[in-house]
């Protein structure tokens, strides 16, 4: 997990596209009704295997059970399970043993007593998405609601491997949240679209080369790095 970008719900072959032209190293498929930005397993399986290859495909679920995972995996057949819910430690692990695939589990950040999560996860799977927490509000989505939370949060961490950098991420905001953070891998979806669920292929390409250029300065060496090594 190094410098990459993750395009998420994408819902046509044209954003698909977009996305994948652009150089995306991961595109997500959204498994949940009530998002602007899911779509049906017969639509995702076929945009899913035109990516095969081509970046790793991600398919999101908020708090699956068992049937609905199968349903999902079959369709899909996904590099990534993402599990955006409320998934306990015990069910991340129980979905990583019965259906053998690779997990990322996203948690919400509110404040520093929500870092202790990342932790008690990173034990069971295999990556970590760090999210905004959503609004206490029964119509807020567990994600994709366009909201940032403080970047200072994860730029404390002493360990950030694994960690994927979400909420409120657009082609203005990430080069300085990737810059501030430190972290090697961000994702975005309502903030490359120009209505929900509706991706914007130039917004997309904006994004990642944002994303790309900062990545690119952060490893950089420093003016002063040069000057000692003459």
């Amino acid at each position: 997990m190094n410098n990459e970008i993750k395009i998420c719900g994408l819902r046509d072959a044209p954003a698909l596209d977009a996305a994948l032209d652009a150089g995306a190293d991961l595109v997500g498929f959204v498994q949940f009704p009530k998002s602007p930005r899911h779509i049906a397993l017969d639509m995702a399986g076929p945009l899913s295997q035109r990516a095969s290859g081509k970046a790793l495909r991600v398919a999101l679920a908020v708090d699956p059970d068992d049937a609905a995972l199968e349903k999902i995996l079959a369709a899909i057949d996904p590099d990534i399970l993402q599990l955006h819910g409320r998934e306990s430690p015990q069910r991340v692990t129980e979905i990583r043993h019965r259906f053998g695939v690779n997990v990322m589990k996203a948690i919400g950040i509110a404040d520093a007593a929500d870092l202790a999560q990342i932790s008690v996860y990173r034990a069971c799977c295999d990556r970590i998405l760090v999210d905004a927490k959503p609004p206490a509000m029964p119509e807020a989505l567990p994600g994709g609601n366009g909201l940032t939370f403080d970047w200072q949060l994860i730029a404390g961490l002493d360990d950030k491997a694994g960690l994927m950098l979400s909420g409120g991420l657009n082609p203005a905001n990430v080069g300085d949240a990737i810059a501030l953070t430190g972290v090697d891998a961000v994702d975005v979806s309502s903030g490359v679209e120009s209505a929900p669920g509706e991706k914007d292929p130039q917004r997309i390409a904006q994004f990642i080369e944002a994303a790309r250029a900062a990545f690119r300065q952060r490893a950089a060496p420093s003016a002063n790095e040069k000057a000692k090594s003459a």
